[in-house]
């Protein structure tokens, strides 16, 4: 029979997969569906249409009826490259009261206490069922979590749950709200000519440049607007637009024939992203037009790469309810980052943020959970195996 495994344990497992977002998971999938496979615990996959290289996973224990807690977390991680690490990133290392490792903290940590509990609740028995919810490609938009959380709905011998808990680092607090993301990659097609004709040439990357500028005034517009009374709490109160890396252009003497970057919006929940992208798309049309009229072959392409709804403060919510209950956190708090919970919410769950560690630790060199925030979560998942046994 096969020994039940600590919660550190299957983090170091865990951890030990090198699951960057780029490459496979499978091996991780692999390793925690034959692990739950052992204590009798069956799980589904649900593979990327994409690149079948990588899964998601979700599994259930308890009775079969509806109304039980998700514990969700993602599988993947972000590089190490270009990262001056001190220790070994794909092997828990202990040192001064911190476990080290590539996701100790964003979120194999949470991922084995979520194991750790779906294993025991399944064990020891329990009156609520408990699911767990393994998506992968979080940390690129959360682009995966929607289809799995469209084959959970779908599965008809999967009892659907009311309540979701996204363990993503909030220090154990409980995260009633945060922002939506939009995401653009835009791909200018200019005209190149020498650069001491560029009145008859297009450049794509000075043109790209009035995008860009185009970025900057929204910020400074929205920054100066007096924040909706339900988006006042997040840092900063107010939705955000960003470019954080652009290309293009041939040599100093040729009027870029190519500009590429990405603009990427965060917004507070109170906002309609609707509204962003058709104001990206009237600003791109009118700078496209432009550029037409200089050489016809000229175009901008506009592709939407992501769309993360924002989670919004419920009234009397059950997951907020049971969290706090859990924690014993009554304060308030929302974050500026994007997670599952908002897929979740938008397909009816009740849904907060809750786990352990800092996000300040997330995609850092050396990232580490401390000891402390692990037994935190380690006493919260206890308390709720109290709670489904109730």
């Amino acid at each position: 029979m096969t020994a039940e495994l600590t919660p550190r344990q299957i983090m170091e497992r865990l951890v030990a997969f090198p699951t960057v977002s780029k490459d496979s998971n499978l091996a991780l999938v692999d390793w925690v569906e034959g692990y739950l496979a052992d204590f009798g615990i069956a799980a589904k996959r649900v593979v990327n249409a994409q690149y079948p290289g990588k899964v998601s996973l979700y599994a259930h224990v308890g009775p079969r009826v509806e109304g039980g807690v998700v514990l969700s977390g993602h599988s993947d991680v972000v590089p190490v490259e270009g990262q001056d690490w001190t220790s070994d990133p794909w092997t828990v290392d202990e040192r001064d009261g911190k476990l080290f490792g590539r996701g100790c903290v964003d979120m194999k940590g949470f991922d084995a206490l979520s194991i750790w509990t779906l294993v025991r609740a399944h064990r020891e028995g329990v009156n609520r069922p408990l699911q767990l919810a393994l998506s992968h490609d979080e940390e690129i938009g959360c682009a995966e979590a929607a289809p799995l959380i469209e084959a959970m709905a779908k599965d008809a011998d999967l009892p659907r749950a009311s309540t979701v808990l996204v363990g993503e680092p909030s220090n154990m607090q409980v995260v009633t709200g945060h922002k939506g993301g939009l995401g653009f990659k835009l791909r200018l097609k200019g005209h190149e000519v020498h650069s001491s004709l560029l009145h008859t040439g297009v450049n794509a990357i000075m043109q790209g440049a009035r995008l860009i500028d185009w970025v900057n005034q929204v910020n400074a517009q929205n920054a100066s607007a007096s924040p909706a009374a339900g988006d006042a709490e997040f840092v900063p109160p107010w939705t955000s637009l960003h470019v954080g890396t652009i290309r293009g252009g041939t040599a100093h003497n040729i009027t870029a024939g190519e500009c590429v970057f990405g603009i990427d919006f965060r917004f507070v929940p109170g906002d309609d992203p609707m509204r962003w992208r058709s104001e990206l798309q009237t600003r791109v049309a009118l700078v496209e037009a432009d550029m037409k009229a200089v050489h016809p072959g000229c175009a901008i392409e506009l592709t939407e790469t992501f769309n993360l709804p924002a989670l919004k403060p419920e009234t009397d919510g059950a997951a907020e309810t049971l969290a706090r209950r859990l924690t014993g956190d009554n304060a308030s708090h929302v974050v500026s980052y994007g997670t599952e919970a908002g897929y979740f919410q938008q397909g009816g769950y009740s849904a907060v943020i809750c786990g352990p560690g800092s996000i300040e630790q997330a995609h850092q060199p050396d990232e580490y959970i401390t000891l402390e925030q692990f037994q935190a979560g380690h006493d919260f998942m206890a308390r709720l195996l109290q709670h489904l046994q109730e």
